[in-house]
């Protein structure tokens, strides 16, 4: 039996009768059950708010966060009306020098050109020369190339500053479109490389 404090009901005197004085015990598990009711009563308002929203709305749908996630983070592919290729072309090598306009300013005690034919074409070395001659260039070597090239080509050394200007200024006479420094030459400062594409008339 539980016991208390004594307090003003006990210390009534004998003589008298007690009546109606008496506490009764402590109720154990009183929070939990209190704590039961309300999560029963909580239940039961959820589940009426979904059967409410369900039978008022019949496009309500429960969406996971991963779900809605994972479609907006996907980009939207967009169709032009220009199809493109897989290959992406890698633009040309831009010259960083101005073409030389003016060949007399070229000193052939330092500078030497050589034409080489590398095509089956007799006779074309001369031609290419006579033509860079005429617009004012100082041809040194002219003969025939060890080998055949489909492409024509003016190759320059590094030997000076002014070395690419004065291939550009060649190959524009010549209407060769590549240009490039090499080091396969010992001795010649510019050499051109007449391939299977040179025009003689150009």
């Amino acid at each position: 039996m539980a016991k208390f404090p004594q307090d003003r009901f006990d210390g009534v005197p004998d003589s008298l009768l007690r009546v109606g004085a008496h506490r009764s015990g402590v109720r154990r598990h009183l929070g939990l059950i209190i704590f039961a009711w309300a999560f029963l009563a909580v239940g039961v308002l959820t589940a009426g708010g979904i059967a409410w929203l369900t039978v008022t709305n019949d496009s309500f749908q429960f969406r996971s966060s991963a779900s809605t996630s994972s479609s907006s983070a996907t980009p939207k592919s967009t169709t032009t009306g220009t199809a493109t290729s897989g290959a992406t072309k890698t633009p040309a090598a831009t010259p960083t020098a101005a073409p030389l306009a003016d060949p007399s300013k070229v000193d052939s005690t330092k500078t030497t050109i050589t034409v080489l034919n590398a095509t089956t074409t007799t006779g074309l070395a001369s031609t290419a020369g006579t033509t860079l001659t005429n617009a004012g260039w100082v041809v040194g070597n002219m003969g025939n190339a060890s080998s055949q090239v489909s492409t024509s080509v003016v190759y320059y050394d590094d030997s000076a500053a002014d070395n690419e200007s004065i291939a550009l200024g060649i190959a524009k006479s010549l209407g060769i479109n590549t240009v490039e420094q090499s080091t396969a030459f010992p001795g010649a400062t510019i050499t051109v490389i007449l391939g299977a594409d040179f025009n003689a008339q150009s």
